[in-house]
């Protein structure tokens, strides 16, 4: 009953069958379930020999931040998870062979012509993992992730030496918007007298465009003469 050790090639081609129609461990999202096999495992499957097992090895290492807050129970160890039968598992053409090798009155057995109390329980648990993973994705879609920034340094060139560079400054950081954020700057020589105003601006990805950006500073046109972005880099 359930996996068997992941160390050997048995273990592994018991999970590799058991994934190859299944992105999870139990169900259709992660749960403890996943987390122990992970766990059970040193390092990724070879994906040549097992590709299914390799494929949601990578899927579950993304979610390894949130294992924590999976639904299941975190004390169950991987073995307990898995197949019913390790042999139908290894061996799924021999299912047929089996079946039929029952005869007709297992058959019989399995018709219950009077109904039990297991539909009752199945409703129940049913009822306990619907709740448990409406917890989970109202969890999930509480953790805002943060926004994607960069750090960019922008060079803003005068038309002349005789450009008030105070003015320009002060008309460049007056534009404001959501996302925005001036850093420091400084006056760098480019020659013949002329300084060009090196500024330093943190934006959020989504709101703002460089391009954008740009243009409405060259749109200052009796201080600047162009502008050029000299750096930028990912927060």
């Amino acid at each position: 009953m359930g996996f068997l050790d992941f160390a050997t090639n048995a273990g592994l081609s018991l999970l590799d069958n058991w994934v190859k129609t299944r992105s999870y461990i139990l169900g259709h999202t992660p749960s403890q379930a996943d987390v122990k096999a992970f766990q059970a495992l040193k390092s990724a499957p070879a994906v040549e020999q097992y590709p299914h097992a390799y494929r949601w090895y990578k899927h579950i290492s993304s979610l390894e931040s949130e294992f924590s807050a999976l639904p299941g129970d975190p004390s169950k160890a991987y073995t307990a998870y898995g197949p019913e039968s390790s042999e139908l598992t290894l061996n799924p053409a021999k299912a047929p062979e089996k079946e039929a090798a029952k005869g007709g009155d297992e058959d019989d057995d399995e018709v219950d012509l009077f109904g039990s109390d297991d539909e009752e329980e199945d409703a129940e648990a049913a009822k306990v993992r619907e709740q448990r993973l409406a917890e989970y994705a109202q969890k999930k879609a509480g953790k805002s992730k943060p926004a994607a920034k960069s750090i960019v340094t922008m060079d803003v060139k005068p038309w002349d030496d005789e450009t008030d560079m105070k003015e320009l400054e002060a008309a460049v950081r007056g534009i404001e918007k959501d996302g925005l954020v001036w850093g420091g700057s400084k006056l760098v020589p480019v020659g013949f007298g002329i300084k060009k105003l090196q500024i330093n601006i943190v934006i959020e990805d989504e709101k703002i465009s460089t391009n954008d950006l740009q243009e409405e500073i060259e749109g200052f046109e009796d201080f600047v003469q162009s502008t050029d972005i000299a750096a930028m880099q990912k927060l």
